[in-house]
């Protein structure tokens, strides 16, 4: 769910490429022969699910996006995303594979007359993921804990990425970075005045007091940054018992990838993951057991996590209002998190962190004697 700093002239740039035009792209560009297109929901890019004639050997799906304006001002940014995921996948990750333009590049950079003004749009192709989104099935314990484990070997692998623009992944003022909290102040309004806002107000207060001054002991690396339960896709396959068992088959969407901490990327993971489940302050402990069977926490970095989920459930929740106000049409695509989310936030709050962390301390602490609860 990507956005930048000015959240507004973000809105005045998201794509509004019709699926005539989205489908000469891909011909032009890409060299494809289309037979159908069908465009897939999006926050402030365009994306579109492109069907081609049938191939002796390669793909009949892909996805073709559009960044927004402001994003397709840094093609340098874009060129690393496409790098990480062609990295991530020769390293045994189920990304996409990242399709060549007609001249041989990872992206395009296309010119439209809107009739008042030129705008130019990046534009990238990505073979299409089979799989369902984990946000359609109960979530099992046993999936949670690979789901944590996954964030963290994502972001233990990266660390060994290399590329000589990936300077482009410190984004100072990137409204989705958790680093960058504060900044959520000047969309406060959109929430009117309610108790839903005096939590917020309350997080972003202890994320200052609490956090920032935590920052520098935190371990850096590069975050995914949008692990949520429609980014991650599953396939089922039945165990030896005959019940159906869930593994991930796929990784989608980088574009909030940014240099973050390890801790980040957890906290962000913990706060998707708890959205469709009907335990959510179980998930934490589950997800939480994953990630440290890959990178254990320090005691700063643990002590930081329950404010750390808070305050993703504040970004998330006030940017979707924010963006409800902006793109009306998209509502019911902006608050898919809003839906549970206010609802797992206050929870949270009136429990309180030492009640929330013993549940989630002592839950992974089982898996270590090899009794998950």
């Amino acid at each position: 769910m990507s956005s930048g700093n000015d959240q507004q002239s973000e809105a005045l740039s998201k794509p509004t490429f019709s699926e005539e035009q989205a489908s000469a792209l891909a011909e032009s560009v890409f060299g494809l022969k289309v037979s159908k297109v069908q465009p897939l929901p999006s926050y402030d890019d365009q994306n579109f699910h492109v069907y081609v004639s049938k191939t002796k050997n390669g793909p009949t799906e892909y996805v073709l996006k559009i960044s927004n304006t402001k994003a397709s001002k840094n093609p340098d940014r874009i060129e690393v995303l496409n790098h990480v995921i062609m990295f991530l996948k020769a390293a045994g990750f189920p990304t996409s594979s990242v399709c060549r333009t007609k001249g041989d590049n990872t992206a395009s950079l296309v010119s439209i007359d809107s009739g008042s003004e030129i705008k130019s749009y990046l534009v990238r192709l990505l073979t299409y993921l089979p799989g369902r989104p984990i946000a359609e099935i109960p979530i099992s314990p046993q999936l949670l804990y690979e789901i944590g484990k996954l964030a963290a070997k994502l972001d233990k692998t990266l660390q060994k990425f290399h590329h000589p623009k990936l300077s482009s992944l410190h984004r100072k003022n990137f409204i989705w970075n958790l680093k960058n909290v504060p900044l959520l102040e000047k969309y406060l309004y959109v929430l009117g005045q309610n108790r839903n806002r005096e939590i917020v107000e309350h997080v972003i207060h202890l994320f200052k007091e609490e956090v920032k001054p935590k920052l520098s002991h935190f371990r850096e690396c590069i975050n995914h940054g949008d692990l949520n339960d429609h980014n991650i896709l599953i396939e089922s396959s039945k165990s030896a018992s005959g019940n159906a068992e869930y593994q991930v088959s796929g990784i989608l969407d980088f574009d909030d990838m940014s240099y973050g901490y390890y801790v980040f990327e957890l906290a962000i993971t913990i706060m998707y993951m708890m959205i469709e489940s009907k335990n959510p302050i179980q998930v934490g402990g589950h997800v939480l057991a994953g990630f440290e069977s890959i990178t254990p926490l320090t005691a700063v970095e643990k002590g930081a996590l329950f404010l750390l989920v808070c305050s993703r459930f504040c970004q998330s929740l006030v940017m979707a209002a924010y963006s409800c106000q902006l793109y009306p049409e998209n509502k019911d695509y902006f608050m898919v998190t809003a839906k549970t989310g206010w609802k797992h936030l206050q929870q949270m709050f009136d429990m309180g962190q030492k009640a929330v962390e013993e549940i989630w301390f002592e839950t992974a602490k089982s898996y270590e004697s090899g009794i998950s609860m």
